[in-house]
């Protein structure tokens, strides 16, 4: 592995939270971009990275529709120019996520209320969309340097500080996706269940009308809802703080939740 020289100091730069030792990433979204990335990431490179972080060597952060930039200071004089790429979902894939999660309640009101619902991967998933990248060929990771590592420590740590922005701001993950919060949440109120169409009254004497009367009403098919995931109720509550055997009372609970559909299947 090359050597390079030591990475020159910043002034003002962006400095992780975490700024001792530790994990980075506090939200379970940014837990879940941290976690993807460390599954097949250099160990050694991401630790320089996370010092990166923690250092300030980044310069710019820079979040667009399906792409990333960012300016990090190394040993060189000139910053590192950084990009984050992943690939564009179609208008017509996003129109159709957008109906999944205006159809349900609980997706809609926690969305508005600006939360980001765990759920929302499973709704992205049904259209065969990954709401997070699960390898490194799901994100096209550049950087000016002359190291050619995947990430390299440049890269590494404009991730960790993209999963620190992902925690002050989940709605950054959509936009990144190609959805801005503002677009997203108008979408969602467009296609509030205030469409139904409501309940009309024909005016038609009853006289004119006996020979219908009883015929039966007719009912407009509606597309159906996605699927509600067996752990649904475990995810929308706070986890209580109870612990089995040093489990989380919901990872004990989990199981059992995931084997109830079958349970109303015939055998």
């Amino acid at each position: 592995m090359p050597m390079y020289g030591k990475a020159r100091p910043v002034e003002g730069g962006l400095k992780a939270k975490s700024g001792g030792r530790g994990s980075i990433g506090e939200q379970w979204w940014s837990r879940r971009f941290i976690d993807v990335l460390e599954s097949f990431a250099d160990r050694s490179r991401l630790t320089r990275g996370r010092t990166y972080a923690r250092k300030g060597q980044v310069m710019q952060l820079r979040i667009d529709a399906y792409e990333v930039t960012a300016l990090v200071q190394g040993s060189d004089p000139e910053p590192y120019e950084v990009s984050i790429g992943i690939d564009p979902i179609q208008d017509t894939v996003w129109e159709s996520i957008e109906q999944a999660l205006a159809s349900q309640a609980v997706f809609r009101a926690r969305l508005l209320a600006g939360e980001m619902p765990p759920e929302i991967e499973d709704v992205f998933a049904i259209f065969g969309v990954s709401l997070f990248p699960r390898a490194s060929t799901d994100m096209h990771l550049m950087c000016s340097c002359p190291d050619w590592g995947d990430p390299c420590k440049h890269t590494a740590a404009v991730l960790y500080l993209l999963a620190e922005a992902f925690d002050d701001d989940p709605f950054l993950i959509l936009a990144w996706h190609g959805r801005t919060k503002d677009d997203l949440l108008a979408g969602l109120r467009r296609l509030e269940p205030a469409e139904v169409d409501p309940l009309t009254i024909d005016e038609t004497p009853l006289a004119e009308r006996m020979e219908d009367f009883w015929a039966p009403a007719v009912v407009r098919d509606r597309p159906p809802a996605p699927p509600v995931p067996p752990g649904l109720l475990l995810r929308l509550l706070d986890p209580p703080k109870v612990k089995v055997r040093r489990k989380n009372l919901a990872d004990v609970l989990k199981p059992a939740y995931e084997a109830l559909p079958s349970l109303d299947q015939p055998e």
